[in-house]
């Protein structure tokens, strides 16, 4: 089978990686050509463009990059045209996929979708271009099945693929920090975009003169300068930081002030307590307020369907909040208890049926190759 394989985030990166290792064990001559990163790449996929060339986020920043987008989708088809895929699979990455999804059907070539694009939180109508479009859907929350069920569309849940890569993952020899192993660590994740760290990081780092018998370790970007941290770090005693080791920082933590997105979930199945912070532009927050159909922004939240972590998001976001939030995280023996609680609930719903990776991998191999 030839495999065109289009991810265009970090995260796609990682689970398209072992999703071509799961494909390789089913059909060793698999031959894959991908649009991914170095993970993918080192599992054996040929790489044709690096994601850092296509993560565009946030409105406006699409609209200033819409020529580059468009001319990335026009290189896709063509590099799809001479490769001649036996099938497509895109992971997430909405935008630029479904118009690729439309455009392969169009041309008669299968679509396999792993890592359903969010709909369920906006732009419901896409799911009538996904069902035209989309021969296979894969979905990794347990309540998509449900939602696409609604719209008369058959989805197969295959389990969380975040499970497998926390329960894989061990920590190293070497400890990550050196002169304060002997204070409790609180963690802080304030993403990855240089915008939205300092929209949040400096609300973080004021809470952690509130905890000075705690190391505050911040989670740094590996894509931005050290000289953009040092200024937002300097004034603070009890403040370190590490690149490329937010899962050795975490194994590590007591508590964690993380920002929205896939680190919500990361921190949960590390079982570290934690807060969600959200806090972005006036003008985004005021469209996405107006677009986004959803109780909560937090995967852990929306997978529970109920406030299992506490989210504070624009205006709420500030150090008063976040200080007392974090005191009962780190004092509340109740609200400990609860939370793991309900942290193993949350992995238990998310390994169904074993490992994502593999029973995506399987169904691909069964449904390529006419298998029951």
């Amino acid at each position: 089978m030839r495999y065109y394989i289009i991810a265009g985030e970090a995260s796609g990166d990682l689970h398209g990686s072992n999703l071509i290792e799961e494909l390789r064990k089913r059909d060793a001559a698999a031959d894959i050509r991908c649009w991914g990163g170095d993970k993918m790449q080192a599992a054996g996929a040929t790489l044709v463009k690096h994601y850092k060339e296509l993560a565009f986020m946030g409105f406006l920043e699409v609209i200033k990059n819409l020529r580059t987008i468009l001319k990335n989708i026009k290189l896709c088809k063509a590099d799809i045209l001479r490769y001649k895929p036996t099938a497509i699979i895109l992971i997430d990455y909405p935008g630029f996929n479904l118009r690729i999804a439309k455009w392969a059907k169009e041309n008669g070539i299968k679509v396999i979708y792993y890592i359903s694009p969010q709909v369920w939180a906006w732009k419901e109508n896409r799911v009538k271009l996904i069902k035209e479009c989309v021969d296979k859907m894969l979905v990794i929350l347990p309540f998509e099945k449900e939602f696409y069920a609604k719209w008369n569309y058959e989805v197969e849940y295959v389990g969380h693929p975040l499970v497998e890569v926390v329960d894989s993952f061990s920590l190293g020899i070497e400890p990550f920090m050196s002169d304060n192993e002997q204070r409790a660590t609180i963690a802080l994740l304030p993403g990855s975009r240089q915008q939205e760290i300092l929209k949040k990081l400096p609300i973080m780092l004021e809470v952690a003169k509130h905890f000075p018998d705690y190391q505050f370790v911040v989670a740094k970007a590996p894509g931005l300068d050290e000289s953009f941290y040092a200024g937002l770090l300097a004034p603070y005693q009890n403040v370190s930081s590490v690149v490329n080791k937010t899962y050795e920082l975490l194994s590590q933590s007591k508590a964690a002030l993380v920002t929205s997105g896939t680190a919500t979930l990361e921190t949960a199945l590390f079982a570290v307590p934690e807060v969600i912070c959200y806090k972005g532009s006036a003008f985004s927050y005021q469209i996405a307020k107006r677009l986004i159909k959803i109780k909560f922004i937090g995967l852990v939240n929306l997978i529970m369907n109920k406030e299992v972590v506490k989210e504070l998001i624009q205006e709420e976001l500030n150090v008063e909040n976040l200080k007392q939030e974090l005191n009962l995280l780190l004092n509340d023996v109740a609200k400990q208890k609860q939370l793991a609680n309900d942290y193993s609930e949350l992995k238990n719903l998310l390994s169904q049926g074993g490992h994502a990776s593999a029973n995506a991998a399987e169904s691909i191999y069964k449904y390529m190759n006419n298998l029951p």
